[in-house]
């Protein structure tokens, strides 16, 4: 049991991909608009439950539970191999530069 006043995150499908706009682009309309948002639980919740939220900025949003005190992550994605031999090529340049 999770209880009232967790820290927590939902989440929620803002449109169906039927739904979305024309004036996207075609495999961006394929998918469905996906909100994930913080905030502290209304009620004694269960993972997975549908659950109300209030936000640090004072909105109540709803959501299907996904997360308790969800931690920050952040990355650059993926290594790129192709980065290592532009790395490369660009101080080779900028030194070649400097001898000029």
């Amino acid at each position: 049991m999770i209880k009232k006043g967790s820290w927590v995150q939902i989440h929620k499908v803002v449109l169906k991909p039927e739904e979305r706009t024309a004036q996207i682009p075609e495999e961006t309309k394929k998918v469905p608009l996906e909100m994930w948002v913080k905030g502290f639980l209304c009620e004694d919740s269960l993972l997975h439950d549908f659950v109300e939220i209030t936000t640090l900025t004072g909105r109540t949003e709803s959501g299907t539970l996904i997360a308790v005190n969800p931690s920050y992550h952040h990355d650059y994605g993926d290594f790129v191999p192709e980065l290592l031999q532009i790395d490369k090529l660009v101080k080779t340049a900028l030194q070649e530069g400097k001898n000029e």
